[in-house]
């Protein structure tokens, strides 16, 4: 399968960065790309005319736990699945929730069969199997359905960490196992992704990649990490986990992570990321631009009438000034929150096309480390 689904297309020189295409049924994705996160169905702020349109983006991320728990799959299914249910034509992937269940560690059990926790909406008993949430994600219809894993919270001692690992191993054969039993709901192929774990010990890592490194699969993750690591260490853990990881599918770093991340992490052979990070600093007014980070709020910026990024000429709508932005975010008006979300996707969207455009014409490690010093400004 994944000789079908992913063309590897080029290899940037002096590098692991790479770029290629994804086929899913809602269309082909070019890769390095970024998904920005529609938890509940919906990424915050902005309409999926302008995701499409503004933003660029190519495919979407929402979650199991949160879509389980509101309005429920069953409904989704009813209406057609979660493409039809909010309108979006693309790609989307669906994480199995795994990382959201187990960061309600005093609300969760967890066991061979599976975990138990509880809501945080209304405080009910639920329950999470490796097969229940490949059902759960059938109903849902998403083009990417992820595996049931365990997230080992940072930093843990490696016996946990081992343990830990090899549940998730289990949990992934049984997952895959009952994803090969059941046929899609909604008339399109989907594709059951296993993850990486292993946090943050070498031998651990290694071994979870060769793990999943079995099935042949157009799309690996690797899970597990930006939770509390120093910088260094996620990008040694990746570059271990890359070099393990078949090339013939694209390698998915889940939940990173800032602009610099996700050029160090291309670099070293990453092609998928998704985090809320861009969508969340919008709306408290961190505004990433292709001149470095802007804090809108900041009087500097009152009186100033240019644009909010001069260099994403193709955002339209965030071409009005920030001496207009930093007014709306001080009259506490709804559209800032729009217009900052749709600058720090667009400017997410425009930052892996760039790198897909320099490892093509094979300049991306001099751009890589130039665009890292003038993105990293903060103004």
């Amino acid at each position: 399968m994944s000789q079908d689904r992913f063309q590897l297309i080029h290899r940037a020189p002096n590098s692991k960065a790479r770029a290629g295409l994804l086929q899913t049924a809602h269309g082909a994705i070019e890769t390095p790309i970024f998904m920005p996160v529609g938890t509940a169905a919906t990424v915050k702020a902005v309409h999926q005319k302008e995701l499409q349109e503004e933003v660029k983006a190519q495919i979407i991320l929402s979650n199991t736990y949160h879509l389980h728990l509101r309005p429920g799959s069953e409904l989704i299914r009813l209406a057609g699945g979660l493409h039809q249910f909010m309108s979006w034509p693309m790609p989307i992937l669906t994480d199995s929730g795994g990382y959201q269940v187990f960061s309600l560690s005093e609300r969760r059990k967890i066991k061979e069969e599976g975990v138990t926790f509880y809501s945080h909406i209304d405080g009910s008993r639920q329950f999470f199997s490796p097969e229940s949430v490949v059902d759960i994600q059938r109903n849902l219809g998403s083009d990417f359905m992820m595996a049931l894993d365990e997230c080992p919270p940072f930093p843990c001692e490696q016996k946990y960490a081992e343990k830990s690992m090899q549940l998730t191993h289990r949990w992934i054969q049984r997952g895959q196992n009952h994803f090969q039993s059941t046929s899609s709901i909604h008339g399109h192929e989907q594709i059951f992704v296993p993850i990486c774990q292993g946090s943050v010990y070498p031998d651990l890592r290694i071994k979870s990649a060769e793990f999943i490194s079995q099935y042949d699969k157009p799309v690996y993750a690797i899970g597990g990490l930006s939770v509390g690591e120093p910088e260094n260490v996620l990008y040694e853990m990746v570059n271990l986990e890359t070099d393990v990881l078949p090339e013939t599918g694209a390698r998915y770093l889940m939940g990173v992570g800032t602009p610099a991340n996700l050029l160090e992490c291309i670099d070293r052979g990453i092609d998928m990321f998704d985090c809320v990070l861009p969508s969340r600093n919008a709306r408290h007014g961190i505004i990433y631009t292709t001149e470095g980070i802007i804090h809108i709020r900041n009087a500097k910026w009152k009186e100033d009438f240019s644009p909010i990024d001069r260099g994403l000429t193709t955002n339209t709508s965030v071409q009005m000034s920030k001496a207009y932005l930093r007014h709306l975010f001080h009259s506490k008006e709804i559209l800032g929150a729009q217009i900052a979300t749709l600058q720090n996707l667009g400017f997410y969207l425009w930052l892996v096309k760039e790198a897909r455009r320099h490892i093509i014409d094979g300049s991306f490690s001099s751009w890589k480390t130039k665009m890292i010093e003038v993105i990293s400004l903060k103004r």
